[in-house]
């Protein structure tokens, strides 16, 4: 018998169009609301998306396989966004573009992201598609850019409002898990908040960010997010 040799499919190129066509992008975001502008800027730009909400299933992603691209919440539910970078930026495979992204001020989540090993950082609301292929497009290498020259637009995404609704329940959900410290929940609410353009919740979790006693700060919380709810919610 003949001797077969096997090959992987072709990758489809990118094109100034669809600049990141062929790519696999892994999210590793528990909010629903930035997981679907992700989800919409990935599409406008040819990518293929994955999501994890959690370390744990963000580590199980990268055990079977290797995105080209990984994009990181700093603030997860189960451990640090931090640290999940730096085991994917010193793992075997690790991904070509490695980009953190955080609702908290920009300057200090940054710094700490690129100490971290993240190449790039994205702060939240992330709506620009442009800004995001260039983010992406920046940490390729040369052969996996688009030829040609690649028309940069204002276009923004805008995600479905009841993804927000979602998260706001979420949230909730958080505050009843005793693993999950409340200033954890103000700080995801401040991303929320961001991506949102809610400028009246991020003035309040602001609030809620700093000392307080546990089941006092818990209450705080619960009151304000059953307050955005129900605003949400009026139709």
């Amino acid at each position: 018998m003949d001797d077969l040799t096997l090959t992987a499919p072709a990758r489809p190129a990118p094109t100034p169009q669809r600049p990141l066509l062929g790519l696999t992008v892994l999210v590793v975001e528990d909010s629903r609301f930035a997981s679907e502008a992700l989800r919409l800027l990935c599409l406008r730009s040819g990518a293929r998306i994955r999501r994890a909400d959690c370390v744990a299933s963000a580590e199980r992603h990268m055990g079977r396989y290797a995105p080209d691209v990984a994009i990181v919440d700093l603030g997860l539910p189960d451990g640090s966004g931090l640290a999940l970078i730096g085991r994917m930026a010193a793992g075997p495979k690790p991904p070509a573009a490695l980009l953190a992204t955080s609702g908290l001020d920009r300057a200090e989540a940054e710094r700490a992201a690129r100490e971290a090993g993240a190449g790039g950082f994205l702060p939240k609301p992330i709506a620009s598609i442009a800004a995001f292929q260039q983010a992406v497009l920046a940490l390729l290498p040369a052969e996996r850019r688009p030829l040609g020259l690649r028309e940069v637009g204002a276009e923004t995404v805008r995600p479905d409002p009841l993804a927000m609704v979602e998260d706001l329940g979420y949230a909730e959900r958080l505050l009843d898990e005793g693993g999950v410290a409340p200033n954890f929940v103000a700080g995801f609410l401040q991303g929320v908040a961001r991506t949102g353009g809610d400028a009246a919740l991020l003035a309040q979790a602001r609030a809620l960010s700093g000392p307080g006693a546990g089941d006092e700060l818990r209450e705080r919380i619960r009151a304000v997010i059953r307050a955005r709810r129900s605003e949400r919610q009026v139709v």
